[in-house]
């Protein structure tokens, strides 16, 4: 693939932890790209650093060393304001923790994501809605979230990721949470959307059989990603 038809590349990662003694090396020269449409998934054991790789992709968290761009553009030095509106309008994201506010209900969850981005609309409302029918969430759209179940939540958190349209999916272990059969359901749903919209996947999980239903596999292994 072309590098500009990459919509995020990262180029010689580097990051270290403190110890005891000496810097624990999490992430060692990784190089990493996804296209527009195309879905990655990222392997490994449990503490080899999956979640620190997606965080520093995301911009979340700062790398020692590298580079990362963005849809062409390279976003290190960037501020912290022109990082969270680049990342709002590119990205949308599903945690294993769901993260939805306790005292708003589902539909306002979802919009809670197009407020974040200073862009809630008629038409994002409109959209909010839509995409918890999509969910199998219609009949409890304003249900408040500590009324809902595991599975429940994570369907919310599945339409707030796409609430802004974005052409990015990041998904950290988004069925860790969730019994198999619920889980299950949650990753099929996820994978059916990111197919349906052609959005980019990347997928972060323990599970070699949700691991395999990606266009591509790669393994972080002692800080290298295969």
């Amino acid at each position: 693939m072309k590098e500009d038809a990459y919509i995020l590349e990262a180029r010689a990662l580097e990051k270290s932890f403190p110890g005891a003694e000496k810097a624990i090396p999490v992430l060692q020269r990784v190089d990493f790209a996804i296209g527009a449409g195309e879905s990655v998934s990222i392997r490994g054991e449990s503490g080899c650093g999956k979640s620190t790789l997606l965080n520093i992709l995301s911009g979340l968290e700062a790398a020692d060393a590298g580079t990362l761009i963005w849809g062409g553009e390279n976003i290190i030095g960037k501020s912290g304001s022109a990082l969270a509106r680049r990342r709002a309008a590119m990205m949308g994201f599903v945690f294993q923790a769901y993260y939805l506010a306790p005292e708003l209900n589902a539909l306002e969850n979802v919009l809670l994501g197009a407020r974040i981005a200073g862009k809630l609309t008629h038409a994002h409302r409109a959209r909010a809605e839509a995409l918890l029918e999509r969910v199998g969430m219609g009949a409890r759209i304003h249900h408040h979230s500590t009324k809902l179940s595991g599975g429940e939540r994570q369907r919310v958190a599945v339409a707030r990721a796409l609430i802004n349209d974005p052409p990015l999916i990041l998904a950290d272990e988004p069925t860790g949470n969730l019994d198999e059969a619920t889980g299950e359901a949650v990753m099929n749903l996820l994978l059916e959307l990111v197919a349906e919209e052609g959005k980019s996947l990347i997928l972060v999980t323990h599970n070699p059989e949700y691991a395999k239903r990606a266009d591509r596999v790669c393994t972080l292994h002692l800080g290298h990603l295969e």
